[in-house]
């Protein structure tokens, strides 16, 4: 149906004047004004049910982009970071990076394809010719803009067209939420995974270089000696971030050597156990200098006391490295008596 077929007391009354002056050249004016076409209705104008098929179709790809919202938010909690899939003709991608894009493409076309199909079928298409005017506004121009605003606002029908106006807004309070949950990837979530490592009341201390146990008369008076946890193996997928927490050096000092008592308490026939990692950047510490007891730190040259509670004596780290209570177990084994009591490497405002 075509705006021709229509009676004319069918059309809107507003488009039945002249549209746009005409003017003749002259001497002044050599190029005369042709004006604006007649200007065509609409099927939308004149015929409500077919306005609101496209009422419903807009809304309908308001509400698919809050679907897709929705499924970038569930594929970003559900789907892991290193499945693959196979998508023809790409190959195997990244199932979370195909899912995330295609939910989020969906969600952005689907707002513009609305707002568009709006603007062309239910928003006013009438062609305005307007004069040029001088880049000052007089009170007279500012009036008539504020006045064309709000009669712009009515021929949007965003009041009228409720059901455009709520999916318009559910789908534009939703998208943002596609960002919210992307900054979960700009570090860990407030937890408390940083305060414990895998060390654990009789979990046994295994020697970094041979993966064998340790016994008390393997760690001489003066060596130090590298360690982690018993099962903590470098082909597990979590290697790097548990030896990170769990890494421990172990150093034999003579009893009467120890100055702090919560230090020789901890202790088992002089061997104390401190974490290896140090507490200003999380450098691996790896020096050790036998007469004063010092360890100290290659990469800014914090030194630690590991006969005074591992107490800083120099350079910039902020605390003392933490100490692991150990023991033996009835095989004759050293092994933990427990996590570190706080956590392990930079200071705490860095950590979960």
């Amino acid at each position: 149906m075509s705006s021709q077929d229509i009676p004319e007391e069918n059309l809107p009354t507003e488009q039945k004047t002249a549209h746009g002056a005409v003017s003749v050249a002259d001497e002044r004016n050599p190029f005369a004004d042709p004006g604006l076409p007649p200007h065509e209705h609409r099927i939308q104008d004149i015929d409500e049910r077919a306005a609101k098929r496209s009422e419903r179709a807009v809304a309908l790809l308001f509400t698919v982009s809050m679907l897709a919202t929705i499924g970038f938010i569930a594929a970003f909690v559900t789907i892991p970071a290193d499945r693959p899939v196979y998508i023809f003709p790409l190959g195997h991608v990244s199932a979370l990076n195909f899912a995330l894009g295609m939910t989020l493409g969906v969600a952005l076309f689907t707002i513009g394809a609305g707002a568009v199909h709006w603007a062309r079928t239910l928003m006013s298409d009438v062609e305005v010719a307007d004069e040029r005017h001088p880049i000052e506004a007089p009170p007279e121009v500012r009036a008539k803009v504020f006045d064309d605003f709000r009669k712009g606002a009515e021929e949007s029908q965003l009041g009228r067209r409720k059901l455009i106006r709520n999916t318009m807004l559910g789908a534009l309070a939703l998208v943002p939420l596609s960002g919210v949950v992307l900054l979960r990837d700009l570090g860990p979530l407030p937890e408390d995974k940083l305060r414990h490592t895998m060390w654990a009341k009789g979990k046994r201390i295994v020697n970094m270089n041979t993966n064998e146990p340790l016994r008390p008369e393997d760690v001489q008076v003066g060596s130090l000696t590298f360690a982690k946890p018993d099962g903590l193996e470098e082909r597990d997928e979590e290697f790097q971030n548990e030896i990170a927490k769990a890494a421990l050096m172990l150093v034999r000092l003579q009893p009467q050597d120890i100055r702090d008592r919560r230090e020789l308490d901890w202790s088992h026939e002089g061997i104390v156990a401190y974490s290896k990692i140090c507490t200003h950047v999380g450098c691996p510490i790896s020096l050790y200098e036998q007469q004063t007891h010092h360890v100290l730190c290659p990469c800014h040259q914090s030194t630690f006391d590991l006969s005074d509670g591992a107490r800083v004596i120099f350079g910039p780290a902020g605390h003392p490295l933490p100490q692991l209570r150990i023991g033996v177990d009835n095989e004759g084994y050293l092994q933990a008596l427990g996590d570190f009591e706080e956590p392990v490497g930079p200071a705490f405002w860095e950590r979960g």
